[in-house]
């Protein structure tokens, strides 16, 4: 019987995004997953969803910021979660996700 590739996954959050519509997954000796939340209670669902598919580890885009990052983390124990960081996304008005979420000042 052969062997599954490991699965890792990228998320990003965007407002207006869809994880169904915008999921892609790229696939070499690895299989990338990548999907796009509109925001972090949609990425805590689809964390858990990527944990049940069986993905080693998670990589959350520079939107998703401490709070997100927690949320995410949190919702997964177990995974590894990594970050991309900003301070202050250049593609969001110099902001973090927090910020735009109205999490924090």
């Amino acid at each position: 019987m052969a062997q599954a590739k490991p699965k890792v996954a990228f998320m990003f959050w965007a407002p207006g995004t869809d994880p169904i519509k915008h999921r892609a997954v790229i696939s070499s000796s690895i299989d990338l997953i990548v999907v796009g939340v509109s925001d972090y209670d949609q990425a805590v669902e689809v964390a858990k969803d990527l944990a049940k598919e069986g993905v080693a580890g998670i990589e959350l885009c520079a939107g998703f910021a401490n709070i997100g990052v927690a949320m995410v983390a949190e919702a997964v124990k177990g995974i590894p979660v990594g970050v991309v960081r900003f301070d202050n996304h250049p593609l969001l008005d110099n902001k973090t996700g927090d910020q735009l979420l109205g999490l924090t000042p």
